[in-house]
């Protein structure tokens, strides 16, 4: 990646080395290896593309959307396929004509959610673009860790595995036979992360406590997060505590 930043506000602009793609109904809609990554909030990057590469057919709407720090961007229409078959992202692309951020003009952001798939080079990525500054360690660790509702305890072990991720705090990963698994039943909540996968949700159903999505699993976690694999953590809340140490 080029390290060369341009920061305006709250507006942070890199340069990306990866090629990006992104698809609607099977279709190309753009391919760029000179993407920018583009921080609108301090949370995570958004991929910008060069207008030139934008493959699909881009319809104007003949609206401007301004925003302080990015400037004015014309919105178009994303179509794809055959005119008998044709699939349109409405409003889906902003293309930015005037900005105080140099780089970003002559370039558009297209809304994720409206795109049916996402690749950096040939992996699909979910959720977000990954942030190149953000880390993920799992370490393998003994501390003890006790998870309580109240009286009762979902957990008590000292074979915990440490997810540290960049600006969260530690989750605390424990193997499902050292969890009360009993007092647990499988939620219908699926949340994607870009750097851990797919998480599978829990909800404690332990006579009258009742607590929803209490805990998640990665099943199938992606290649940096293997350790976690089939382990589940849980989420401190005012109703649940996840006591590290005695702490």
């Amino acid at each position: 990646m080029d390290t060369t930043t341009t920061t305006r506000g709250r507006v942070t602009v890199e340069r990306g080395a990866k090629r990006v793609r992104v698809y609607l109904s099977g279709q190309l809609v753009a391919d760029t290896s000179a993407p920018l990554l583009v921080w609108e909030t301090p949370y995570y990057p958004t991929y910008y593309f060069p207008v030139a590469d934008v493959v699909a057919e881009l319809v104007t709407t003949g609206q401007v959307d301004h925003s302080p720090s990015r400037g004015d961007a014309e919105r178009f229409h994303i179509r794809v396929g055959a005119a008998t078959a044709q699939v349109e992202a409405l409003g889906a692309c902003h293309i930015v004509m005037s900005s105080p951020v140099d780089s970003l003009r002559g370039h558009c952001r297209i809304d994720w959610a409206a795109m049916d798939a996402w690749f950096e080079e040939d992996e699909q990525i979910h959720t977000h673009p990954r942030d190149p500054h953000r880390r993920v360690d799992v370490l393998h660790s003994s501390r003890r860790v006790r998870v309580s509702a109240g009286d009762l305890v979902l957990a008590d072990t000292s074979r915990v595995a440490a997810l540290f991720e960049t600006g969260l705090p530690t989750r605390w990963y424990m193997h499902k036979t050292d969890v009360r698994m009993d007092l647990l039943v499988a939620s219908a909540t699926v949340t994607h992360c870009p750097y851990k996968g797919q998480a599978e949700y829990y909800s404690l159903r332990a006579g009258t406590q009742s607590v929803d999505d209490v805990a998640w699993s990665y099943t199938a976690p992606f290649p940096e997060s293997q350790k976690i694999a089939g382990m589940i953590a849980f989420m401190p809340s005012d109703r649940l505590s996840v006591a590290v140490e005695g702490e």
